[in-house]
């Protein structure tokens, strides 16, 4: 197996090209360049720190820091995910948190052990990434939940009622790209290892595994939270909110 190719800083510099390009159209249609000059300016710190932290936390054998900065993960994810209803985040923040850890934490545990076999256990140079794909995507469909639930009680729907249409939503962008992948995109997971040497055969059972953990994740993390908040809105938390 080929070991993908170190692309040098003068090439990867050639990369910009391109933006300036964009940026420049922003400039000259009186668009808002600034806000994407930041952006790209925050995504180079941003990718450059985590390469480093990963680095140094790949080279960890302390399975006591991999589950720390698993729970850290997980508490960052479930209190994104209420974004779209920050009068009452402090409120269901417990809920998110527990749907976060029972949902993904048990996919994260199936693939993890059931599938890849990790040895040890707690090996982070797959655990890490794995996680983060897991928490991401279950955190973006509870966030979407979230929102269509508040916006179909704030219609006076039952809540049984509003919560099938929040969890149907929720999955829209999941199912998506279960129709999509491999058709319409092919990854970048199975992009990186095909590029890396890997068999295309190969490269496609792991992004088979990685489908079906993003939509597990995404289902039941969404499904307890939803079923974990009931009560918060039949004891008068809808009223709240449409206040």
């Amino acid at each position: 197996m080929n070991s993908i190719q170190t692309i040098p800083l003068t090439n990867l510099a050639l990369a910009f090209i391109p933006v300036l390009f964009v940026i420049g159209i922003l400039f000259n249609w009186r668009l808002d360049a600034y806000n994407a000059i930041y952006a790209l300016i925050r995504m180079l710190a941003q990718l450059l720190m985590i390469g480093f932290f990963l680095t140094t936390l790949f080279s960890s054998q302390s399975a006591g820091l991999i589950v720390s900065i698993l729970a850290l993960m997980i508490m960052i994810s479930s209190w994104i995910a209420l974004g779209s209803i920050k009068k009452h985040r402090g409120q269901l923040y417990s809920k998110a948190l527990l749907a976060m850890t029972l949902g993904s934490g048990s996919t994260l545990f199936v693939i993890s052990v059931g599938v890849i076999e990790l040895n040890p256990w707690y090996e982070p140079r797959y655990l890490i990434p794995l996680g983060g794909m897991i928490f991401a995507n279950a955190m973006n469909s509870m966030s979407l939940a979230a929102e269509r639930l508040e916006s179909e009680i704030s219609r006076n729907r039952r809540y049984d009622h509003a919560r099938t249409i929040a969890f149907n939503a929720a999955l829209i962008p999941i199912i998506n790209s279960l129709f999509a992948v491999g058709l319409v995109s092919l990854p970048g997971m199975m992009t990186g290892q095909i590029l890396s040497g890997v068999s295309p055969f190969i490269a496609a059972r792991y992004q088979i595994m990685v489908m079906c953990m993003v939509f597990a994740s995404s289902g039941l993390t969404t499904a307890c939270f939803l079923v974990l908040i009931k009560k918060d809105f039949i004891n008068g938390l809808s009223d709240k909110l449409q206040s």
